[in-house]
């Protein structure tokens, strides 16, 4: 088992920044992959970031460029810097983590990033 817990949601107007953070409890060393999804009112689940088995980190395109992730090994959290927000990026933010041994997909609560003026 894996335990994902989020912050740094909240309310920030077009152009600015937030940054998220989510902290992995549990059988971390089994864990093969973490990272970001989000959904949107009205619309599918969306892979943002991950750091994938392999290694790599993986965007989606409509953040490249202003969305980067990264982690702290020491602390097992994984961060989402989210800059030049735009009102699209309103989202329910969600943590995710993929282990090996057993085989599982974790999902943290989920935090709200709303982009308004």
């Amino acid at each position: 088992q894996v335990q994902l817990v989020e912050s740094g949601g909240g309310l920030v107007q077009p152009g600015g920044s937030l940054r998220l953070s989510c902290a992995a409890s549990g059988n971390i060393f089994s864990m093969s992959a973490m990272g970001w999804y989000r959904r949107a009112p009205g619309k599918q689940r969306e892979r943002v970031a991950i750091f994938t088995s392999g290694g790599t980190t993986n965007y989606a395109d409509s953040v490249k460029g202003r969305f980067t992730i990264s982690r702290n090994n020491a602390k097992n959290t994984v961060y989402l810097q989210m800059n030049s927000l735009k009102f699209e990026d309103t989202a329910v933010y969600y943590c995710y983590a993929l282990t090996d041994v057993p085989p599982g997909d974790y999902w943290g609560q989920g935090t709200q990033v709303t982009v308004s003026s």
